[in-house]
């Protein structure tokens, strides 16, 4: 008979491996874990934040609203990542400043406030795994202001599918989604979609985009960046 596996837990996680006999006792009296189902919202703005946010499996997506209420991704946290945003506001004693949702079904150990301030000062590990989050953070965030900048909304768009691409090219996102990604209308989308389409780069379908060519995408963006560097080089 096949046994299940045990559920994804906070030992999965590196900086959670070593920690010293009584802080591993307090974890383990603090700790709670919460599960999520795809698109369940995690964070809302202006929430106070009970603890830190450690995701032990899937990920969650970090986003903000435009005036009109257009969603646009901030960040992604991925499995075994903190959400920066969260530590920033049990240290300083915040409110969330963003959105946060599941982006995939996903489980997040929680770990109150005066809890991980005790590890933060104790534990090395934690001090690590908090500054290289932050470190992350800023450059996946400077990644995106120089998307944004820098590229025009078809570019952004070809680049997103190559990085959500699973192994058999298809990207699992309705084109809602991929709007509220990029912080524009599901009709824009739609438009830039048909063109990548036109041209024999991509096929369509409910809920599923195929990249038919993806080495043309991958030439595409980086023929960009490369007549980008150029111009910077002169």
């Amino acid at each position: 008979m096949e046994r299940s596996r045990p559920a994804a837990a906070i030992s999965d996680v590196d900086a959670f491996r070593d920690l010293s006999a009584a802080n591993r006792e307090q974890l383990a009296r603090g700790l709670r874990y919460l599960d999520y189902a795809k698109g369940a919202a995690v964070l809302r703005k202006g929430e106070r934040v009970s603890g830190a946010f450690v995701v032990i499996s899937g990920h969650l997506r970090v986003f903000t609203l435009s005036a009109d209420g257009q969603e646009a991704t901030l960040y992604a946290i991925n499995a075994h990542e903190t959400c920066v945003l969260a530590l920033n506001c049990i240290f300083n004693d915040l409110l969330y400043p963003a959105w946060v949702e599941s982006g995939a079904p996903t489980r997040v150990a929680i770990i109150p406030g005066s809890l991980f301030r005790t590890l933060f000062d104790s534990e090395a590990a934690i001090r690590n795994m908090t500054v290289q989050a932050f470190s992350t953070l800023v450059f996946r965030l400077m990644g995106e202001l120089e998307e944004i900048h820098s590229s025009s909304l078809e570019q952004r768009l070809t680049h997103f599918l190559l990085l959500r691409a699973a192994s058999d090219r298809t990207v699992q996102l309705t084109q809602q989604e991929i709007a509220s990604h990029l912080g524009t209308t599901r009709e824009v989308i739609a438009r830039a979609l048909g063109q990548l389409t036109a041209r024999g780069q991509i096929q369509t379908g409910r809920r599923r985009i195929v990249i038919t060519d993806p080495v043309r995408l991958a030439d595409e963006v980086g023929g960009v960046r490369r007549k980008r560097t150029a111009r910077r080089r002169r």
